[in-house]
């Protein structure tokens, strides 16, 4: 619908659904921390100084004025209005009901859901990493106007919204609008009138966007002077020793879109064949998008100070929980996206970087175990991603890895712990992958390991049955699944000091073997003894030449493999559930046993029976028998 004033036609638009889905969020929800919405207003406001910078590399009338970038904060304690204006690169109409009218980026709903379930100080983290913070401007503001002038055009343009679900946007005079770029005036409510009061205001900008690349001033009261709150001076141009541990963690706030501490920052400047400063961040907490599909990284390039793109690929994949800025002048200014991929120069920054953060991330159990632990706990899953990917860093992202262990309670350890408490003649390194911790534990396939003092790897990540089988080896141990094969347990238990199974295979036994091979040949490649059990009565594992069996089932799940290889169906001789089978004479009762046999070692994988109804029926019929029914 349109109206018309006097002066200029003013358009009305309804908010996309999750627009206002997000609003009615953000103006009933109640937050621990408000303050957040200052700090994204901020942080938008230098991104369109860094992106005129970018665009009048190619376009230099854009910024013909000589005009500096900065931002403007102004407070109005009588009007309770408070209003950030920068001279960036502004909007125009178009743009206007792209940036403010709907969330076109990925993963909205995720944000929705989270942000309804977050409790306390985690809604504020969730603002900026969803890149909705303008939107948080709703929870101090019953109404938000914008008036912004594209640079190099003569038209601006008007957005009003009370945030109830609809905007009105139409043609401002052009002696209203600033000359170029964005001014966001919030009308405040009651109780947010306190952010028209200068020392509230000035202790935010500088706890939260203190190292924004746009300088900041602050402007009192109507017609007063600005006084410069922050100079723009880039972070990461500073000698180190000139920068607190509170000054990276807020540049590292305001690069991330996040409001939580860095568990470790990397800042070192390269000279040599290629020169470049980079500044980079592992997070205290997992970014929204940590497994998107896309599993692009979030780094940004500059070019000699000038913000260049954020879609660089600055890090492998499997680095792209890293936030943090690549500032580099073996670049030209005006260089394409297209040409970044394919520059030799972001190649070796590229390398150069990743070997830094690796580094760092080895060398950080030595000064500071707890980060480190946190560290791994939120990003494990996504460095061993890595040791599938990267040949060239695999011996270093191996040694970096931790692992729950058969041995390790509720600490986990790394490779060399394992190698070096390794039994006399063992020769591989043992791993037992699955979807819990929980579920491994209570695995039949790992007792013998357990009766013999041998430590197996608890893999739980989709991952680790990828990579296991990829890796040759680690200090020249191969790897090797507990459920796939001999595992070396039966060639060597006769030298182990270990138990050992004290039933001799009698006829009876051996009989069952051969009776339980016929009767399942449909389901299982093969039956027999076992020397891995202790004190269950079956278990199934992968025949010799087969793949391990979890990586069967999730690339079955895929759709990768159409039909999984038949299992090997292993029997403990000294259970006396099987010395019971055995020696039973009804057929019927034998047969219905032996496809009992089969169901428990199912169940025991994780599995379900591969007939639960005739699981049922063999069940019912040996209680009848057993309790004379």
């Amino acid at each position: 619908m349109t109206t018309t004033t006097e002066e200029k036609p003013v358009e009305q638009h309804a908010f996309e659904a999750d627009v206002s889905r997000l609003l009615h969020m953000m103006v009933h929800s109640i937050y621990s921390d408000k303050d957040v919405f200052l700090r994204e207003l901020i942080s938008n406001a230098a991104d369109a100084c860094e992106k005129l910078r970018y665009e009048a590399i190619s376009n230099p009338d854009l910024a013909a004025d000589g005009v500096r970038p900065r931002i403007v904060v102004r407070l109005n304690e009588e009007a309770r209005t408070l209003i950030v204006e920068d001279n960036g690169i502004g909007m125009d109409r178009d743009e206007m009901i792209e940036a403010l009218g709907t969330i076109a980026r990925s993963g909205t709903r995720a944000f929705m859901e989270r942000l309804e379930a977050a409790k306390g100080g985690e809604n504020a983290q969730l603002i900026g990493q969803f890149g909705v913070g303008f939107y948080s401007a709703f929870m101090v503001a019953d109404r938000v106007d914008v008036i912004s002038r594209r640079a190099g055009q003569t038209a601006a343009w008007t957005w009003s919204s009370d945030g109830q679900g609809t905007y009105s946007i139409g043609e401002a005079e052009p002696s209203d609008a600033p000359a170029r770029g964005t001014r966001v005036t919030l009308h405040l409510t009651d109780d947010a009138k306190t952010y028209t009061s200068k020392w509230t205001v000035e202790r935010i900008i500088r706890e939260q966007s203190g190292h924004v690349p746009v300088p900041i001033e602050l402007i009192e009261k109507e017609g007063g002077e600005p006084t410069q709150v922050t100079d723009g001076a880039a972070l990461w141009t500073k000698p180190k020793s000139d920068i607190s541990k509170d000054d990276y963690a807020d540049f590292y706030r305001s690069v991330s879109g996040q409001y939580d501490d860095p568990l470790l920052n990397v800042h070192f400047r390269a000279e040599g064949l290629h020169e470049y400063t980079a500044l980079a961040f592992v997070p205290g907490s997992q970014p929204f998008d940590l497994f998107d599909v896309e599993r692009n990284g979030r780094m940004k390039l500059y070019v000699r100070r000038v913000f260049i793109t954020d879609d660089a690929e600055l890090l492998p994949r499997y680095l792209r929980f890293v936030r943090g800025i690549v500032d580099t002048s073996d670049l030209p200014l005006n260089i394409s996206r297209e040409m970044i991929q394919d520059s030799p120069v972001l190649t070796a920054i590229r390398r150069g970087v990743t070997g830094r953060v690796l580094n760092a991330l080895e060398k950080l159990p030595e000064t500071d175990t707890v980060s480190f632990t946190k560290a791994w706990e939120l990003f494990g899953p996504i460095l061993k991603e890595g040791i599938y990917e990267d040949f060239e860093r695999r011996a270093q992202l191996l040694k970096l890895a931790r692992f729950r262990t058969t041995i390790s309670d509720d600490n986990t350890r790394s490779l060399d712990d394992y190698i070096k408490d390794m039994k006399p003649g063992q020769t591989d390194i043992y791993y037992m992958s699955g979807a819990s911790l929980e579920q491994l534990k209570a695995s039949p396939q790992l007792e013998g390991f357990r009766a013999r003092g041998i430590e197996v790897l608890l893999l739980t990540d989709a991952v680790d049955s990828f990579w296991t089988s990829n890796v040759g080896d680690y200090e020249g141990k191969g790897f090797k699944s507990v459920t796939q094969g001999l595992a070396d347990l039966d060639a060597k238990a006769d030298e182990d000091d270990t138990p050992d199974s004290a039933t001799e295979v009698t006829p009876q036994l051996s009989s069952l073997i051969d009776y339980m091979k016929d009767t399942l040949k449909e389901q299982v490649a093969d039956v027999r003894r076992s020397r891995r059990l202790t004190e269950s009565a079956v278990c199934l594992v992968a025949s010799d030449a087969g793949p391990d069996r979890q990586l069967e089932k999730i690339l079955q799940s895929a759709g990768r493999v159409k039909t999984a290889s038949k299992p090997v169906l292993e029997i403990n001789a000294d259970s006396p559930l099987v010395q019971a089978v055995a020696i039973l004479t009804d057929p019927s009762a034998k047969e219905d046993a032996a496809w009992l046999l089969l169901d428990e070692a199912l169940v025991l994988d994780g599995d379900r029976p591969a007939n639960p109804r005739a699981f049922a029926q063999r069940l019912s019929r040996l209680f009848a028998k057993a309790y004379g029914v």
